[in-house]
């Protein structure tokens, strides 16, 4: 249609005819069995002229000495003449020489549909400013809230993806879109989410996931549905959650990101026991006490000190970190700093009850107090990863982290 006219109306219709034609046909039978019935004020080629209506379109399908198709007409007149247009096309019962039938559809109103369009855009430009106006003060609430939070931001294999540090260990994976997602989700308290970044999943992403229980916390757009599509194909998921429709996690709040995932992760208390005695005599055991403290650094305890300052053991400590760092794997040595063990990082526990003469753990990942109660159990006289959890005191057990004695990420 010229640029002068507005398009108001869709008129659409479906035809059949009993014989094989092209859209050329199907184009001359509309305007030329109409043209006279209407009166020339409705007529086809007089209201192109005059913009009224615009280019016909038309799809044939042709199948067994039939064609089947639909064709539709942009209008720019008043309802009344397109339903009166309407109606002259469905009386055609001829094209060319062979009978046809046409029969209307429907007919679009081209300004709701557009209303609907500015309304939603009108909505995501609301959403947009909202989002990058937050106000001062909760702007300092939430500074205040993130100082709170244990978890950071790093990232994960040779893709680099980004991730909090809690993926280095724990039993659930949240994955989520992007980087910017998995920082409203360490804003959240939740520091076990790795982006995906993009459509195509790396392979980083199904081995981190292989043996974990798998959420996948995606936007609440069309986009996210392709995206899950893709997952589904790849990785073993347990949950889907979605955000609310029309919003990305990246725009939740910590209240409402708590919400969502709650149902699949809520925070668990568990008790473990420690032997009285390490490793030698009868082993007894007992809880350790309650208590709310975070686990003390290991230099004022004697035996910390002592291995501590063993060159030996920092040397043989950093000559193993490239080969474990980013790999979710933990190696078990002994008194002479030899490999008796290299096992990924969630089979840690199970494989030191049934292990003799281990004295070392150096491990890619976080240092939990169920870790350290296992190893002292085990024997274990040093451990070292990338970070420590909140733990209780342990004696006789030096606790490192790659950090503390001088290996970066």
């Amino acid at each position: 249609m010229p640029n002068t006219g507005i398009v108001k109306y869709h008129v659409k219709l479906k035809f059949e005819v009993d014989g094989i034609v092209e859209k050329a046909d199907i184009i001359g039978a509309i305007f030329g069995q109409t043209e006279g019935l209407l009166g020339p004020e409705m007529n086809l080629n007089e209201l192109q002229k005059v913009s009224k209506v615009g280019r016909i379109e038309v799809n044939v399908d042709t199948k067994s000495n039939t064609t089947k198709g639909d064709a539709l007409l942009p209008m720019s007149t008043d309802i009344s003449t397109a339903a009166l247009i309407s109606a002259a096309i469905e009386s055609i019962d001829k094209v060319g020489p062979f009978q046809g039938k046409f029969l209307l559809v429907g007919i679009d109103d081209i300004r709701a549909i557009k209303k609907k369009v500015i309304v939603d855009r009108a909505k995501k430009i609301i959403q947009e400013w909202a989002t990058k106006t937050i106000s001062e003060g909760e702007e300092m609430l939430r500074d205040v809230y993130d100082a709170s939070k244990p978890g950071k931001l790093t990232s994960f294999g040779k893709a680099q993806l980004a991730c909090g540090t809690g993926v280095f260990e724990s039993p659930v994976i949240i994955l989520v879109e992007g980087r910017a997602d998995v920082i409203n989700l360490l804003r959240a308290g939740f520091d076990n989410s790795i982006a995906i970044e993009g459509a195509k999943i790396d392979e980083t992403i199904t081995n981190l996931t292989s043996g974990r229980k798998v959420i996948a916390f995606l936007d609440g757009d069309r986009a996210a549905d392709l995206i899950l599509k893709e997952l589904q194909g790849l990785v073993k998921i347990d949950k889907v959650l979605r955000a609310p429709t029309g919003k990305e996690v990246e725009e939740c709040t910590p209240l409402e990101i708590t919400e969502i995932l709650k149902e699949v992760i809520e925070p668990t208390v568990e008790q473990y026991e420690a032997p009285v005695q390490h490793q030698k005599g009868v082993k007894k055991s007992k809880p350790y006490e309650s208590n709310n403290s975070a686990y003390q650094e290991p230099s004022n305890l004697e035996n910390a000190e002592k291995l501590n300052d063993d060159p030996q053991t920092t040397s043989a400590v950093k000559e193993l970190y490239p080969q474990i760092n980013e790999t979710l794997e933990a190696m078990i040595l002994d008194n002479s700093m030899q490999v008796l063990l290299k096992v990924p990082v969630s089979e840690i526990i199970k494989r030191l009850d049934s292990l003799e003469g281990a004295r070392f753990l150096v491990m890619d990942g976080i240092i939990t107090q169920r870790l350290i109660d296992a190893a002292y159990k085990a024997g274990i006289e040093y451990v070292v990863g990338h970070r420590m959890a909140e733990l209780k005191k342990s004696p006789e057990i030096t606790v490192r982290t790659f950090d503390q004695i001088g290996i970066g990420n």
